[in-house]
């Protein structure tokens, strides 16, 4: 009798009620799966499983609550606990969505949505590139405004060695492994060309000559975690680029400042450098990149 109530209640609500709440601005959520989100995401940032007390903790709810909440995570497999430890962790079904999702994702679409706040922040020519056939290549620029115009294309090739993009790529892509096998055959093409630059005229101040200053130019670059040049390619040109990684760990895209250097902080922690590597490291977690500690 109950059910039937309550299915002529709803049956006399106007046709477009519905409607009408999808469209109130001040439309609430369900607050209790907000809540509960907190312990799923608590444990997706953890390093392990966690005890329910420090879980608890970690998503600011007292250990009765959160356990409520555990016990019906674990029915829908989205938590699971070691019935020896005792400690949770997150379910099958919590990985079978992960890897839906990383499965659809686009890198570049993602770093372009990003740009437009990044470039609002810095305040200079944005650029995305990824690996190509030829190196690294740049795929989408973002014009700042009352800038120094740079003269490069889309599709254009970057080097290796003259270039904070290509850097990036040889110091965080051909580090080692069948990676290297393609980088260092580039880099020793890239130098040999270098021997025939002009050194009269503006001398640039960044170009390294032999394997051995490469080499210290890539150590940097993994150092600060970004790769940086000032007057290497183009004079009075500096830039950043800051390497974004898969879930895999593989350098998928770098993301790019650049702009002149009377305008442009060139230094490593300056506000360019800072947000650059700030924006890149997000994307990579969001991509499923997990930094090591």
């Amino acid at each position: 009798m109950a059910d039937t109530t309550e299915l002529q209640r709803h049956a006399a609500r106007p046709a477009n009620d519905d409607a009408a709440d999808e469209d109130t601005p001040s439309r609430a959520g369900i607050q209790s799966v907000e809540v509960g989100f907190e312990l799923l995401n608590a444990m997706a940032e953890a390093s392990g499983p966690m005890m329910l007390r420090d879980l608890a903790a970690a998503a600011g709810m007292s250990a009765a609550k959160a356990h409520r909440y555990l016990v019906s995570f674990q029915r829908m497999g989205l938590v699971a606990q070691d019935p020896v430890s005792t400690r949770y962790d997150l379910g099958p079904a919590a990985l079978r969505l992960g890897l839906a999702s990383l499965s659809r994702m686009d890198a570049v679409r993602l770093a372009r949505e990003r740009l437009p706040a990044l470039l609002a922040e810095t305040g200079h020519t944005l650029a995305i590139a990824v690996w190509g056939n030829h190196g690294p290549t740049m795929v989408h620029w973002a014009e700042a405004p009352q800038t120094v115009p740079v003269t490069l294309r889309l599709g254009d090739v970057m080097p290796l060695v003259t270039s904070a993009t290509g850097r990036c790529f040889a110091a965080f892509m051909g580090h080692e492994g069948r990676d290297a096998e393609r980088v260092s055959p580039m880099i020793r093409e890239e130098l040999a060309r270098l021997k025939h630059l002009p050194r009269n005229g503006m001398p640039l101040q960044d170009v390294p000559r032999t394997l051995a200053d490469v080499q210290v130019v890539l150590e940097e670059t993994r150092r600060h975690g970004m790769g940086r040049v000032v007057h290497s390619l183009i004079p009075g040109i500096g830039g950043f680029c800051a390497p974004v990684f898969d879930v895999q760990g593989r350098l998928v895209l770098g993301l790019v400042v650049l702009g002149s250097v009377a305008t442009l902080d060139t230094d490593w922690g300056g506000k360019p450098a800072t947000a650059l590597l700030h924006c890149a490291r997000r994307l990579s977690i969001d991509l499923g990149y997990r930094p090591a500690d």
